[in-house]
């Protein structure tokens, strides 16, 4: 992979680049550049019709090594992120492997009949978590988890309504440990988010 004079990446071979998707941009939380979360960045070349980044060449390393699944090589070719609407990703939550669909906008997955069969050939190995981008700093920012057996899981603040094919719907709280993890969480968010405003200005 080489670098374009525009702070684009050209292909070399087979491998994938990015082109003009720059979902990711939004997505990531870039502490290097006092970026929040689920904002653009400020050197995102939003004119150029190409894309791009502005600082290419001397980008920090989280925007360096992170890899969408599209990237990595794991979706079909036209499945890029911006064509889908969605960046997924590949996580770990309390050490279980977990596909994170991050929508490019709030309702994009109900949307996508291709994003709909992603996650339903992937929840049976492994959950399916939903959420849109936009507002990835918000800790209470709906959330839908996919599980095998046509299994979901709302979750909204503390509170999670548990749905079955052919049952009730189940409302309940999370469990009192990921209640408390969350308030520390939040916690911490918070003031992280006033270090980082404060840094901003």
């Amino acid at each position: 992979m080489t670098e374009s004079p525009d702070g684009s990446e050209t292909r070399t071979g087979s491998q994938r680049v990015c082109g003009a998707c720059s979902l990711c941009c939004t997505l990531l939380r870039v502490d290097a550049l006092a970026k929040l979360g689920g904002t653009p960045c400020r050197h995102q070349l939003v004119g150029n019709p190409e894309g791009g980044c502005g600082i290419h060449a001397r980008r920090p390393n989280i925007c360096r090594g992170y890899r969408c699944l599209w990237l990595s090589g794991s979706l079909e070719e036209s499945d890029r992120p911006d064509r889908l609407g969605a960046v997924l990703s590949l996580t770990t939550e309390a050490e279980t492997p977990t596909l994170f669909v991050h929508e490019a906008r709030r309702g994009a997955f109900d949307a996508s009949p291709r994003l709909q069969e992603i996650a339903n050939v992937w929840r049976e190995s492994m959950p399916v978590r939903v959420a849109d981008s936009e507002s990835v700093m918000d800790p209470d920012r709906p959330q839908r988890v996919l599980l095998p057996g046509g299994e979901e899981h709302i979750v909204v603040g503390d509170r999670v309504s548990v749905r079955r094919p052919g049952r009730p719907d189940v409302e309940r709280r999370l469990p009192l440990l990921d209640r408390s993890l969350r308030r520390a969480s939040i916690a911490f968010r918070r003031a992280y988010l006033r270090w980082m405003v404060a840094r901003r200005r």
